[in-house]
């Protein structure tokens, strides 16, 4: 005769997973958020565009609505083109929302995956994030490195008003100048510097490497072909970019080791956390993998942000003028503005924030993973959909900005401001960007002394004024076509200033 006790269990485990099976029906049973209809076998792969892609999602939100979701190869992919349903999924979710995709060629392949953009979420990721966090991941914690900003700076004024017509590169040289000091300890000397060369070449890969330009991003199986397959070139490179990152990894760690071992370290974000210590293999490696995340992250985001200052200045000529107007009065011209003077200069930071808005540099962030089945709005998630928030169409919203296409400083101020760009340009929830406060920061101290010193106009060739378009480069991270612009001192008392001796 069965014991009740046992006949209890075994109708408590066959009701539990009826239920189980009932609710997971019922989720299957609700459709995936809407979007264009896909053919057989590989879904809405040709309506995917290779490159600004940006565009296209917004287009299918205006016809299918804030939330849609298309198919690829079997891969659901769900785009989200308002700040409000991204914060309501990525952040108030963000326990099943905070995975990264694999990425075979740039993340497998190459190696991006150890870097904190591709780190898949867990033990190691929260690693990173805490150790960036307790050196610059608040205001308070930023400021011992505000000196070193300021200094960089003024050495960046020094080569434009030397070289301005090479100000895309001074640009460059800068960010990774104040980016390398504060995780290494390492100073940038004048003339090409290999430290900055490596890790340009290795983000300008990175942006390669992610996109569905290679094939095998589309197809992961094609990872496991052999070298000498037909079709097989793309793991030539991806060898090549593979030492590359390594490259922009190990060198500068080894370079902080040197200078612990002889007592000449500078304070740095590395350095805190070895000298001194023993580590083990693991704590070594997420030293070494996050400090070289926070370089390569920080530099070229960065870059491409200041890039789109220039250019909106030379197209906004009363923009500028409103600016400098501003500076003149609260800082005078006897002196550099500084971090000190941020407060009270509110249009100046207007510009800061219309500059994060209006040119957006991760246009369509980096793709959320979803490890569980879930109903978001009535829609069905399921698990491995692969979330893709539109952060261009998010700062160019016309319900969110009036006359987004035009660069207005003016949006943020006054008692009814438009949303700060901050709550969507750097990212949500658990997959935030970590250095946003030093991002923030350096975008602020380069417009605010650049204008100080600077006039910044359209380039004219011939007597004929040469327009800068509004174009950008496809990617991961996007930077504003090229373009010229005539950068000149606005009077012998600015070129003073800018020789002046630096503030050490």
């Amino acid at each position: 005769m069965m014991d009740f006790k046992y006949l209890d269990a075994v109708v408590g485990t066959v009701a539990v997973f009826c239920v189980y099976r009932l609710m997971t029906l019922e989720k299957r049973a609700l459709p995936l958020p809407p979007g264009p209809r896909g053919w057989p076998l590989i879904g809405n792969l040709l309506d995917v565009p290779a490159k600004e892609e940006w565009f296209t999602f917004a287009k299918w939100g205006e016809t299918y609505g804030k939330i849609a979701s298309v198919t690829v190869l079997g891969q659901p992919l769900i785009i989200l083109n308002s700040a409000t349903i991204a914060k309501d999924m990525l952040e108030k979710n963000s326990a099943i929302y905070s995975d990264r995709p694999v990425i075979p060629m740039g993340g497998e392949l190459c190696g991006w995956k150890n870097t904190l953009v591709l780190t898949p979420y867990g033990e190691r990721f929260r690693n990173y994030r805490r150790l960036a966090h307790q050196l610059f991941g608040n205001a308070a914690t930023m400021k011992s490195f505000h000196p070193v900003e300021e200094l960089e700076t003024h050495r960046f004024l020094k080569r434009l008003l030397s070289r301005p017509a090479e100000f895309s590169d001074h640009i460059r040289k800068t960010a990774g100048a104040i980016i390398l000091r504060i995780s290494h300890g390492y100073e940038v000397g004048e003339g090409e510097d290999p430290f900055v060369v490596l890790a340009d070449k290795a983000t300008e890969q990175f942006a390669l490497s992610t996109t569905p330009g290679f094939v095998v991003n589309l197809v992961p199986f094609l990872r496991y072909i052999p070298d000498w397959f037909p079709g097989a070139s793309f793991k030539q490179t991806a060898k090549e970019w593979s030492a590359t990152l390594n490259e922009m990894v190990d060198l500068p760690y080894e370079y902080v080791k040197k200078q612990i071992a002889t007592g000449t370290a500078e304070p740095s974000y590395v350095s805190q956390l070895v000298e001194g210590q023993t580590l083990t293999a693991e704590q070594e490696f997420e030293i070494k993998w996050s400090s070289a995340s926070l370089y390569s992250g920080g530099a070229d985001t960065t870059v491409s942000a200041i890039h789109s200052f220039f250019k909106a200045m030379a197209l906004y000529p009363d923009v500028q003028a409103k600016a400098q107007a501003e500076l003149d009065a609260v800082v005078g011209n006897d002196r550099l503005p500084s971090f000190e003077d941020r407060d009270h200069l509110p249009y100046m930071q207007a510009v800061t924030l219309e500059t994060l808005r209006w040119f957006s540099v991760v246009p369509t962030g980096v793709a959320h993973r979803v490890t569980e089945d879930n109903v978001f709005q009535g829609y069905f998630i399921p698990k491995g959909a692969l979330v893709i928030p539109n952060l261009w169409q998010m700062n160019h919203d016309p319900e969110v900005y009036h006359d987004p296409l035009t660069f207005k400083p003016e949006r943020f101020l006054g008692p009814k401001p438009e949303l700060d760009p901050r709550e969507a340009c750097f990212g949500f929830g658990r997959r935030i960007c970590p250095g946003r406060v030093l991002a923030d920061a350096s975008v602020f101290i380069s417009c605010a002394m650049a204008l100080a010193v600077f006039n910044i106009s359209k380039y004219s060739e011939d007597g004929v004024i040469i327009e800068p378009d509004l174009n950008q480069s496809s990617g991961t991270i996007s930077h504003p076509s090229t373009f010229k612009c005539t950068i000149s001192p606005r009077s012998d008392k600015a070129v003073a200033l800018i020789q002046a001796e630096e503030r050490h």
